[in-house]
């Protein structure tokens, strides 16, 4: 079977490595740039999967699924290309507020265990002690999830990109796709911006922000922008304990140590204002202070690097959309994983792949 995929960010680019391991398939991948640029390029890397509040449904089989491949996919990955990837296995801490229900994160604590995952709930005085960066007037609680992990997302992106070559996938890059015909009850067409015609018995769409106009001759699947900022803070040391350094998140920002005594601090939310999309230096600075109020020594850093992106989130529907869609259902869908297509892109591979096999 010979398939296309439209977009090399995480999701393109897990569905290609993952496919390129069955001799099933033919695989061709198709960017407009080179991979990992858009919302790959602009992310923090976090995965919550096992802190999330989610305990059962798709949002939580997403989650659990993608934490499980993770473990064997990082070396996997190292090992077949050699390439190392950055990541983050100390875990995340997220610090809770006085409005979170402890009740409810108990119980939690509970699920997770009978799930056979590791959760726990610190005191104050147990941050304190394990995170002495944090700052010593905090009296809340926390929650420590040991098994959740951050990975550099570009190079994560690269070593799959570079395993699937190894595997025989053939990749297409600077290459734009303008449109796709499916009304061949056969095969597929794509249409190439220099007028190339393409024919595949199967289409994936992992465009993120391009979906939309790719599907709309096939679905109306709408994928909105949202804004993320970030900011890379160095330091002249360590935060706190230099062989304890898990990703802290608290009031929805994240402080993810990189390597050395670089930090990256964010992100933003930002919807579009009046159909503009523009960063708000406000914002910004908002997480900034929020990240300073919990790691205090992070106001004697200076700040080396600021960007932004561009998150896809499906408008009126849940997030992520997984799907066959028209009339012959040759066209598959994976896009608008939003704030989490780092975390769940081993599950959205598995997903397309046994949609693949069932028809």
């Amino acid at each position: 079977m010979s398939i296309s995929i439209i977009g090399c960010g995480i999701i393109g680019a897990t569905i290609a490595y993952e496919l390129s391991q069955s001799t099933d398939f033919k695989i061709d991948v198709y960017d407009r740039q080179q991979p990992a640029q858009a919302a790959t390029g602009a992310a923090l890397g976090v995965m919550m999967g096992i802190i999330s509040t989610k305990v059962k449904g798709r949002a939580w089989n997403l989650r659990r699924d993608s934490i499980r491949r993770y473990q064997t996919l990082i070396p996997e990955l190292e090992k077949s290309t050699g390439i190392k990837i950055p990541h983050n296995s100390q875990g995340i801490v997220k610090l809770l507020s006085s409005e979170d229900d402890l009740s409810k994160w108990t119980q939690l604590v509970t699920s997770r265990t009978e799930q056979e995952w590791q959760l726990e709930l610190w005191n104050a005085r147990k941050i304190l002690t394990q995170l002495p960066q944090i700052d010593r007037q905090f009296t809340g609680t926390a929650a420590y999830s040991p098994q959740d992990l951050q990975v550099d997302p570009v190079a994560l992106t690269n070593a799959l990109v570079a395993a699937a070559k190894l595997n025989g996938v053939n990749f297409h890059f600077d290459r734009s796709i303008e449109s796709i015909r499916a009304d061949n009850p056969n095969s597929c067409e794509l249409l190439t911006a220099d007028d190339r015609k393409i024919t595949s018995d199967r289409v994936i769409v992992t465009a993120g922000l391009g979906a939309t106009s790719l599907l709309a001759p096939h679905a109306s699947i709408d994928i909105q922008p949202v804004l993320g900022q970030a900011i890379q803070i160095r330091l002249s040391q360590p935060l706190g304990n230099p062989d304890f350094q898990p990703v802290i998140v608290s009031e929805d920002v994240n402080i993810v140590p990189c390597g050395g005594n670089d930090y990256w601090v964010g992100a933003t939310v930002e919807f579009p204002v009046d159909g503009a999309m523009v960063a708000d230096p406000a914002c910004l600075e908002r997480v900034k202070q929020i990240a300073i109020g919990i790691c205090p020594d992070l106001a004697k850093g200076e700040i080396i690097r600021t960007w932004q992106g561009l998150r896809p989130r499906p408008n009126h529907r849940p997030a992520p959309v997984i799907d066959r869609v028209g009339k012959n259902q040759r066209v598959l869908v994976a896009t608008g994983h939003y704030r989490n297509g780092i975390l769940l892109a081993p599950a959205t591979a598995r997903i397309i792949g046994d949609m693949l096999l069932i028809n």
